[in-house]
């Protein structure tokens, strides 16, 4: 076992070759490579992909926002269409000094914000469109949203984001836009001077470009002179639509980033890549030294083995499901980012659902507890605030991670210096013969959560296997095993009481090394409800399940929370539930609508809650009938079984789904009719896209709903259109602008997310109106 505190270059000067690194193999931010070298050799290179310092500083923001604001606020679209009149935005009381206290006082330390989304308008006083705030009656055209979060942020000792959407509406349906115009490549200089607007950067750059690239590139030289130090680069890979056959000039665009904001990542590009969904879900092992090309696209990984061994011995990657041949390893970035509210933007206080506490801190242990970053959108409302239902959740959150992770329960402790010194230059080693240790603090201490860190900075993250035991009853016993832990990994159990642990490294590469561990102790709360309908149809409640990753233990939370503790109350008039509320003993039968559940438990007196649940049931589907569809794609076999058949569209099973036929003539739109077996009153169309990962084609992102009397003349009494579906294929819904009162409905599709002529379903249900 060795401590050391040098530095590589350290190392490298004095030419000396040890156990420490693989000889002449020098670390670096990249290594070349081939799957035709030796496996010894692919490993020791991969064993030596060191972090940039931006990439260091980026891992120790942990807990990040993100902030989706635009006319898709005043909308409330998911994604716009680039024709939106810029005068509908008009925040009343903006307040970024808000935002930002908010979020510090949340524990987050940097923060994104969406100067320009897919639709193409802009939240500063750009030189290059008016499709902006120049153009609205916010401060009469005056404003610069970005400007006023940035002071707010600086203020607060919050880092700063941008995220400037490639993708451009407004610049594809306008008349005269840039985007696919199919302009000729030339010899152009950025930033292009307009007259009346210098810039005080005399800074300029010369690149071989188009019409759009230049534009493109003229705004990020805006917002990476003009606004101070920038830490991050937001590049989405969305693409709501594509025009001209446009293509990006990615790699002039990371080069001009990097020096004109040589300490921002760059996220969709070098640097942090997307974690593969907008749920919040993490891989049980996220490596962050992966296989790449050396020219880079845009990363769209959802593989689960992304730096595994046969990974890495393959020599190939994923990008978006397809498999490239690498040329190099990488160390990149997970960013776990999903949104607190369902929805990237704000729609509503009444019927926009909004994270608890318990999700919220539950992703950010597994996210920055799983050698990735948080980034956690919290969307301002049209005064320009965040409502207080999310302020309530983020600021329970920041009490949670203080109360749990503000206190270290080793202070004192005796073990390795090197991982008890808080200095992040020294580390503990692996030499082959002696590969664990022990750590004995004063007293014994209620622990539920121990954290680990690898010396990432000099030694890459090498850990592949570790376990945690802890002294229990005059043994050892083990208490959580894991995979990989690279800049942190948390490791969650249920409380145990002990003084004495002892961590074991059981598989590396090359000699594993860890700088830090810590013991913590996170208050235990009641379980979250979860309601559902049984196969009865009936309505039960039962408490949630965290799936953790320990090894003996099945228990969330909550080591308290005993069925004779514990109590649960709903409500099904849309209140919210206490211990006033109705007491649930049995499953219930339940028409459709809302229900609302609690947990509370009574332990010696004192009286605790649980976040309230909420299920929106629609109307019992067992009296349906289909009465008509376009088309089934009875040849669609998956899983050996028929999957894609008209009755898995209502038959309560999101595993099951219905896919239509390509449409034949062009103007024949897919469709499903059903029979409701009596007149109902409807609030609300809902929509579970095909959920299968195989085969998502055929998610309806537009359409309309047909109601008949007699099953043979329709009437279109609505249109819907749900944005962003393939990213986040969750369930919709689309309240009507008026009550429909059917018995026959039809959902009819006009638009295909993948811009094919197929349409499906997992589920299709319908909202009872409730007086």
């Amino acid at each position: 076992m060795k401590k050391l505190k040098q530095s590589w270059q350290a190392i490298a000067a004095a030419g000396v070759c040890s156990f420490i690194a693989a000889c002449g193999i020098t670390p670096s931010y990249e290594q070349s490579y081939s799957a035709s070298e030796s496996e010894e050799v692919i490993i020791e290179k991969a064993a030596n992909v060191i972090p940039t310092p931006a990439q260091l500083d980026h891992y120790n923001s942990e807990y990040l926002a993100f902030i989706h604001f635009g006319p898709n606020t005043f909308t409330s679209k998911e994604w716009g269409n680039g024709m939106e009149d810029p005068s509908i935005f008009n925040p009343t009381n903006l307040d970024t000094d808000q935002w930002c206290k908010v979020m510090k006082d949340a524990g987050m330390k940097k923060v994104i914000i969406t100067v320009k989304h897919h639709d193409g308008f802009v939240l500063w006083q750009s030189r290059y469109t008016k499709h902006g705030v120049v153009s609205t009656p916010f401060k009469n055209g005056k404003g610069d949203v970005f400007g006023e979060m940035v002071k707010s942020c600086r203020a607060e000792g919050l880092k700063i984001g941008v995220y400037l959407s490639p993708a451009d509406l407004y610049q594809i349906e306008s008349p005269d836009g840039l985007y696919g115009n199919l302009s000729k490549y030339s010899e152009r200089t950025i930033p292009r001077q307009v007259p009346g607007r210098p810039f005080k950067d005399k800074r300029s750059f010369t690149y071989n470009v188009d019409d759009y690239n230049e534009y493109y590139m003229n705004q990020l030289f805006e917002l990476l002179t003009e606004y101070g130090e920038i830490h991050e680069v937001w590049m989405d890979g969305a693409h709501p639509k594509r025009k001209g056959g446009q293509k990006y000039v990615r790699q002039d665009w990371y080069e001009m980033i990097r020096i004109l904001a040589p300490k921002a990542v760059i996220f969709g590009g070098p640097d942090a890549r997307w974690v593969g969904n907008e749920a919040g879900d993490t891989r049980d092992s996220e490596w962050s030294v992966i296989p790449a090309q050396s020219k880079m696209e845009h990363l769209d990984r959802r593989a689960q083995d992304m730096g595994e061994r046969h990974k890495l011995f393959a020599g190939k990657y994923d990008v978006y499901g397809k498999e490239r041949v690498a040329d190099k390893l990488d160390f990149v970035i997970a960013e776990v980012n999903t949104s607190i509210r369902q929805g990237w933007f704000y729609r509503d206080d009444t019927r926009q659902h909004v994270r608890s506490a318990d999700d919220v801190f539950d992703i950010y242990e597994r996210a920055v507890g799983g050698n990735g970053v948080f980034l956690l959108n919290i969307p301002p409302n049209r005064e320009g605030k965040f409502s207080k239902r999310d302020v309530d959740v983020l600021l329970e959150v920041g009490k949670r991670i203080e109360q749990t992770y503000g206190t270290d329960l080793l202070v004192g402790a005796k073990g390795p210096k090197a991982v008890l010194d808080g200095d992040d230059e020294t580390f503990w080693q692996t030499d082959g013969s002696e590969n664990s240790f022990e750590i004995t603090l004063p007293k014994k201490q209620l622990i539920n959560r121990f954290a680990l860190e690898e010396a990432i900075a000099t030694h890459s993250q090498r850990i592949e296997k570790h376990a945690l035991d802890a002294w229990i009853n005059g043994r050892w016993q083990e208490v959580a095993v894991d995979t990989v832990v690279g800049n942190k990994n948390i490791l969650r159990f249920t409380p145990i009481e002990t003084n004495k642990f002892r961590v074991r490294i059981e598989q590396g590469r090359l000699e594993s090394t860890l700088k830090a561990v810590s013991a913590h102790y996170y208050k235990p709360r009641p379980a979250k409800v979860l309601i559902a309908k049984n196969k009865q149809g009936q309505v039960e409640l039962k408490t949630a399940q965290h799936k953790f990753k320990w090894k003996h233990n099945s228990k969330a939370f909550d080591s308290a929370a005993k069925a004779e503790k514990t109590k649960f109350y709903y409500t099904t008039d849309g209140s919210e539930p206490t211990q006033n509320a109705m007491l649930y003993t049995k499953p219930f039968s339940f028409a459709g609508g809302m229900v609302k559940a609690k947990a509370f438990i009574n332990d010696a007196g004192v009286t605790s809650s649980g976040a309230v649940s909420t299920m929106q049931f629609g109307i019992d589907s067992k009296s349906w009938t289909l009465h008509s569809v376009s088309s089934e794609n009875k040849d669609c076999i998956e899983a050996a079984d028929k999957a894609c058949l008209v009755k898995y569209a209502f038959d309560g099973d999101p595993s099951t789904s219905w896919l239509s036929k390509a449409a034949k003539r062009k103007f024949a739109p897919n469709f499903l009719a059903l029979d409701l077996g009596k007149k109902q009153s409807l609030s609300a169309f809902t929509y579970l896209p095909r959920q299968d990962k195989r085969s998502n084609d055929g998610m309806i992102e537009r359409g309309s709903i047909e109601v008949s009397n007699d099953g043979k003349n329709w009437k279109t009494v609505d249109t819907f259109e749900f944005g962003n579906l393939i990213n986040d294929p969750v369930l919709r819904t689309h309240y009507f602008t008026n009550p429909v009162a059917t018995r026959y409905i039809r959902v009819v599709s006009a638009r295909n997310a993948q811009d094919s002529k197929l349409a499906g379903a997992a589920e299709i249900g319908f909202l009872p109106l409730v007086n």
